[in-house]
């Protein structure tokens, strides 16, 4: 099954090199590009992209705006957006996030890492690097609730170990880590994951690690 991309950039240079690194793959067809945010939309809505590789600033529209409208609660249709950022911008891919962005990425990551990110957002996964999670988390320290705010009643819906399961998604494990901190076979760690999406009402695990950090749950630098 052939992954369907879109490129928006509004840099051509850039969007030259990614298309270059993604026709390469025998699964991944680029199948249009766009250099602004408006553009963005004209072009879901006509080519019904898999995959959409999102930049942040952009004229007319930047990409915040562009991922509310398409993959927000009023999306019009099944495209994913992958977010590229620079640590310089880290604050537009928290508002990305929110907006329902499946992941971000660095621009300068290594090739494979991008065809990676691509096909795992594709198959309904979400692309949360540790790294650059704990980058924006302490960068955000002082903004994020410090533990001390009453939590959330959808809380207390999680049974203990959903609520372990949880704080280890937003410490940026995979479902396998999980499954080797608790001792337990990843087939669990999928369904732990899959209830805590269903009864906090969360689309996927990078929504999960937001609302965990927003709600208090986790605090930026706990282990």
């Amino acid at each position: 099954m052939t992954i369907r991309v879109l490129l928006v950039d509004d840099q051509p240079l850039l969007r030259t090199g990614f298309r270059m690194i993604l026709e390469a793959e025998q699964d991944i067809a680029v199948v249009g590009e766009a250099g602004d945010g408006q553009q963005a939309l004209e072009q879901v809505r006509a080519l019904q992209p898999d995959v959409v590789l999102m930049d942040i600033r952009m004229p007319r529209m930047d990409g915040v705006e562009a991922t509310r409208h398409i993959s927000g609660p009023e999306k019009d249709g099944p495209a994913k957006v992958l977010v590229l950022t620079t640590f310089d911008l880290d604050e537009y891919v928290v508002e990305a996030l929110r907006a329902g962005a499946s992941g971000f990425l660095l621009k300068d990551a290594p090739a494979q890492e991008l065809v990676q990110a691509i096909r795992v957002v594709a198959a309904g996964d979400a692309m949360l690097a540790p790294s650059i999670t704990r980058r924006l988390l302490d960068k955000y320290a002082e903004k994020l609730p410090t533990g001390e705010e009453p939590v959330p009643e959808t809380l207390h819906t999680l049974t203990d170990r959903e609520v372990e399961v949880l704080k280890l998604v937003a410490r940026g494990l995979s479902n396998a880590e999980i499954a080797a901190d608790l001792f337990v076979s990843e087939t669990t760690v999928k369904t732990h994951v899959g209830h805590v999406l269903t009864k906090l009402g969360l689309r996927d695990r990078v929504q999960a690690a937001v609302y965990a950090y927003e709600s208090g749950l986790v605090r930026p630098g706990a282990h």
